[in-house]
């Protein structure tokens, strides 16, 4: 069994490179994820942001094994990932999915759905599986009724709530929520994610959280992981980093977010577009974007160290004045 203090989940130095094929040219190389590390406690939710592009996604396709790592090693439980079978896999570590419609099969009905992971796994007969599928969905506030339904009958949390129970059925200590309310209207995301914070407690669960969405992970997260064109930049617990953001980039998400104080749309224009990861810039590669950058910054990339409770990957952290969230 795992202490309090032993990883859930276990992430060194993971990268993912995909080759880009060009008719009559040399094939390009895209680093997704450029050397990543950090851990999931027990009971914890550890959020990954960043914009659109950055590598949030491709981390959770990694881990889940829908894509090969090129270097690196993850563990779950201390089991290295690359060496658990699929049918091994999900009873350690499950993934909710960004949208909830494409993630169902439309032509299986829902209990057929929910079940999907304890057929492939096979150890349990039919009549338990059944029961158990009656279970979580239950748990997930799922009436009887809807398991002989099909995906196109229900409403957006109906089956986002299909797509968390499918991923509670085989008894998961993390699972990874790529995105899972941004889909959803307003209303009902705010009952999904209350759903999470009870499951988690409930069940002990753990949270690797991929958002775009800083006013969402301010009241889910523990801690919060920030990545920029396949980097950490940041990390620190949820109140420190909202409260005293050291990385330029931390704060241009920050800044960016819509509030009575500022304008999103200005703090955009001033910092510009995401570098191609076609062509990212040398050293930091935050250094096209920063206002602080020197000719240092151009030329040396910085590793993530210790800069007060948080982790930060920039050479001049301790200068640039910390910058406080107005997220409520």
């Amino acid at each position: 069994m795992s202490s309090v203090n032993t990883p859930i989940l276990k992430v060194k130095s993971l990268k993912k490179t995909y080759q880009v094929n060009r008719a009559f040219k040399s094939a390009l190389q895209i680093q997704a994820l450029r050397g990543v590390d950090f851990e999931v406690r027990p009971g914890e939710t550890l959020a990954v942001v960043g914009e659109s592009g950055c590598g949030k996604s491709t981390l959770a396709k990694v881990l889940m094994k829908i894509e090969e790592p090129t270097e690196g090693q993850a563990e779950v439980l201390s089991h290295d990932i690359a060496k658990l079978s699929s049918k091994e896999l999900p009873s350690h570590l499950q993934m909710i999915f960004q949208d909830p419609y494409s993630s169902l099969n439309p032509r299986k009905k829902i209990q057929d759905v929910i079940a999907e992971p304890l057929r492939i796994r096979g150890d349990l007969t039919e009549a338990a599986i059944l029961e158990k599928v009656r279970e979580v969905a239950q748990l997930v506030g799922l009436r009887p009724e809807i398991l002989l339904r099909y995906p196109h009958m229900l409403s957006g949390g109906q089956r986002q709530r299909v797509g968390i129970a499918r991923a509670l059925t085989t008894e998961p200590k993390i699972i990874i929520c790529d995105e899972p309310v941004s889909a959803l209207d307003v209303s009902v995301q705010a009952q999904v994610l209350n759903l999470l914070l009870d499951l988690q407690q409930q069940k002990g669960l753990s949270y690797l959280f991929i958002s775009h969405d800083l006013g969402v992970v301010r009241f889910l997260a523990h801690r919060v992981a920030v990545m920029y064109l396949g980097r950490f930049v940041e990390i620190a617990d949820r109140d420190t980093l909202f409260k005293s953001a050291r990385h330029p980039y931390t704060q241009l998400l920050l800044k960016s977010t819509p509030n009575v104080k500022s304008s999103s749309d200005q703090a955009a224009m001033e910092a510009g577009d995401l570098p191609s990861p076609l062509n990212p810039p040398s050293g930091c590669t935050f250094h096209t974007r920063c206002p602080h950058a020197t000719p240092e910054c151009k030329e040396k990339t910085p590793e993530l160290r210790a800069v007060g409770p948080s982790f930060v990957a920039c050479h001049w952290a301790e200068k640039i004045p910390a910058f406080q969230s107005q997220v409520e």
